[in-house]
């Protein structure tokens, strides 16, 4: 059997998993509040 790079107890970075999951939520959260002003403004400015 082959052995697998990715073997157990290998040393993970936590660290910048966590930070790139933190701006992963911070583009989420600021591109939904963006397109929420902008179909809000595009529906006042047509009515």
């Amino acid at each position: 059997m082959a052995q697998s790079e990715h073997a157990a107890g290998s040393a993970m970075d936590y660290a910048e998993h966590e930070r790139t999951y933190e701006r992963f939520l911070g583009l989420v959260k600021w591109g939904s509040i963006f397109v929420i002003v902008l179909l809000v403004g595009m529906a006042i400015g047509l009515i």
